[in-house]
């Protein structure tokens, strides 16, 4: 008697241990689906900056560091290898994009210009994908990192070496601001 209730109290927790493991397997890979999409999103980005670089290119000759920046972002994109390198340069574009936005203001021909207001309005959908996406990715990673946290699924995540994974996060508080652009220098 005592040995099948033995035997029964095995089944359960391997059951629970299988269940549990099962279940962070689940998340993490719900958290890499998730940083998936946010890549999606920000080669779109990518693909459209060429063409929006060449539309203002002609309007911005006093410009060029601005240009040049975002061509070095785009190159070192493709190096970063962390989610915490893509995302800082995530949030250096986005800024270098909000100057490019903000300087178009101040170029009447280009604000009128068919093939920039094209761009211009796919790529703030394109930013507000990212922004979903990142949002999203970060509600992921915090279900995936609670859960490696709360008890008893701790003990099953430090048994099978699972780790936490890093938020996506504006880099500064100089990243949360508005950008400003001042011709007046």
């Amino acid at each position: 008697m005592i040995g099948w209730i033995l035997l029964a109290i095995v089944v359960v927790l391997v059951i629970a241990v299988i269940v549990i493991y099962n279940n962070l397997v689940t998340l993490r890979q719900r958290v890499k689906n998730a940083w998936s999409q946010i890549n999606v999103q920000l080669q779109r980005r990518f693909d459209l900056i060429p063409n929006l670089v060449e539309t203002v290119k002609g309007y911005m000759e006093h410009e060029q560091e601005t240009l040049t920046k975002v061509a070095d972002l785009r190159s070192a994109w493709s190096k970063a290898q962390t989610v915490d390198e893509k995302a800082n340069l995530d949030n250096q574009l986005s800024e270098t994009l909000k100057t490019i936005m903000a300087v178009a203001e101040n170029y009447p021909d280009l604000k009128a210009n068919q093939n920039f207001l094209q761009l211009q309005e796919e790529l703030r959908n394109t930013e507000n994908k990212i922004s979903y996406s990142r949002q999203f990715y970060n509600d992921t990673v915090t279900r995936y990192n609670t859960k490696l946290e709360l008890f008893p699924s701790n003990f099953i995540a430090s048994l099978f070496h699972f780790v936490a994974e890093s938020l996506f996060e504006a880099e500064s508080e100089e990243a949360k601001k508005n950008v400003k652009v001042d011709f007046s220098k």
